[in-house]
């Protein structure tokens, strides 16, 4: 029997069952394993849906199976954060020997985030191995590569999680700093020559559609400006609602006169930050979501360091290659680029830009670090951003995502793991060391008291109010955590360093 479930084999029964409710959290339904042949269920679903009797809830828990969620590890009293961290290593490990339900075969085990997301999440793992770096762990650290290069051959891109109804889009590529950090862990740059046509084949994925675009238009993840500059979006090809968040998407879209709405709402996905009103034309109003014509500062910068890291690594294999400046010229375009559409002199900060609006946006977000990640930014500029992340992003618990309160989960108040390390590391490139290591003492010493109070690692904080937890967004705040977990630990063990 086979195992694996496209959700679009039972589309008008996972319709019914979403638009009915039946479980609170509605990717319990996405995560469902068939106990029986999927065209058995359906042709028993279409016989039995009209009579009297029917109970879909009784009839779903019949015919399906559900994961477990992940379970917090129950805090031991005397378990310092740092020994629990370890043990919630092992609670989160977990493996996918085959395919099953919407879940995929993965080659290796894997660490999940936590709580209701007990999958591989791409950009999750990046963090998850700072803290596996800091605990020893070098052979998960390299299960998570192994994995990320198992995807992009088998579906060319990492999706945003290893289940079937994430294959529509991919996360923020980040499976360049991951072989970094790994090549850093086993000090072994050769490694990087094993995953140079890995790296290659996802880069490809981000370019799709780049021979031929013409000026002004945008084709999958390519854009290209009036002036010829190509830059890149997220994006998503569907435009229905998403499966683990059917029925809010289906409500959201009622109040916008978008067409494209839902495929606006996949690609915030796609970026990671879902959702800011950092996509809304009006910062309050999910339904002006404008996601596709919005320029991202840091999925360019990230795929500046892509375009820079193929190139250092065809110097090694092959120091005549003729790649080798192709790479290198690709890195510079983009980086004059970056300067260029996404740089706000008057602000003195990094923000992205609209090309449908051929504007930049208003959103001040953290994502204004990248630049300084990767000491794209003049020494100038470096300090002007520091000025106003000091002034308007930096609070008592770290770093907020943005200067706008929306209830959105990411904005503010609201402090994520990634962008304490994104911080911490972008000022270490500048030598700001006062700003990195207050940003790494501020959000280490909420994680603390939280954790001290009640025996969790979140999946976010409220930066603001170190006496309420976070919240905003479609789902409780999680805990668990494996971005957090990551985090803290590499940022503690710099500031006790």
């Amino acid at each position: 029997m086979n195992k694996q479930l496209h959700l679009e084999a039972i589309e008008s029964l996972f319709d019914e069952v979403q638009r009915q409710k039946i479980f609170e959290d509605q990717k319990m339904m996405t995560d469902a394993i068939p106990r029986y042949l999927v065209q058995e269920i359906m042709s028993k679903y279409e016989e039995e849906k009209t009579k009297e009797t029917f109970n879909l809830k009784e009839f779903i828990l019949h015919y399906f199976d559900f994961p477990t969620t992940n379970q917090s590890y129950q805090k031991n009293e005397n378990l310092s954060i740092e020994d629990h961290i370890e043990k919630l290593w092992d609670h989160l490990t977990k493996t996918s020997k085959e395919d099953i339900g919407t879940l995929l075969q993965l080659p290796k085990p894997y660490i999940v985030p936590g709580g209701r997301f007990n999958e591989f999440f791409y950009w999750d793992s990046f963090f998850i191995m700072l803290g596996l770096k800091e605990s020893g762990r070098v052979e998960m650290m390299r299960n998570i590569v192994d994995n990320c290069a198992y995807l992009i051959h088998k579906f060319g891109f990492v999706p945003n999680a290893s289940r079937t109804y994430f294959l529509s889009r991919s996360q923020p590529p980040y499976f360049s700093l991951m072989l970094q950090l790994l090549a850093d862990t086993v000090d072994d740059k050769t490694l990087l020559i094993e995953f140079f046509p890995t790296l290659e084949k996802e880069y490809n994925f981000w370019m799709n559609g780049e021979q031929e675009i013409a000026n002004n238009q945008a084709i999958n993840r390519v854009v290209k400006l009036e002036d010829g500059t190509i830059l890149n979006r997220y994006y998503d090809a569907k435009n229905q609602p998403r499966p683990e968040s059917y029925w809010i998407d289906v409500m959201d879209n009622e109040k916008s006169d978008k067409n494209d709405f839902y495929r606006n709402i996949r690609a915030a996905c796609e970026s990671g930050w879902d959702f800011s009103s950092r996509w809304f034309a009006d910062p309050s109003k999910i339904e002006t979501i404008e996601k596709l014509n919005i320029l991202p500062v840091d999925l360019n910068c990230l795929l500046w360091n892509t375009e820079n890291l193929l190139s250092e690594i065809i110097q090694i294999i092959d120091s005549k290659s003729p790649k080798i400046k192709y790479y290198q010229e690709r890195a510079n375009k983009r980086k004059t680029a970056i300067q260029n559409y996404f740089w706000n002199d008057d602000k003195g900060i990094y923000v992205d830009y609209n090309f449908s609006k051929k504007s930049q946006t208003s959103s001040e977000h953290v994502g204004m670090l990248y630049p300084l990640l990767f000491k794209l930014a003049e020494n100038s500029e470096a300090d002007k951003v520091r000025n106003f992340i000091e002034n308007n992003i930096l609070h008592k618990g770290g770093l907020v995502t943005t200067t706008k309160e929306s209830k959105q989960q990411w904005d503010f108040p609201n402090a994520w793991a990634p962008f304490q390390w994104l911080g911490y590391q972008a000022f270490e490139e500048y030598n700001y060391k006062d700003t990195s290591l207050q940003i790494a003492e501020n959000w280490c010493t909420l994680v603390e008291k939280t954790y001290n109070e009640t025996g969790k690692l979140m999946e976010k904080y409220n930066a603001v109010d170190l006496n309420v937890l976070a919240g905003g967004g479609e789902y409780p705040n999680q805990d668990g955590f494996g971005w957090t977990n990551g985090v803290y630990l590499f940022l503690k063990n710099k500031l006790n360093s």
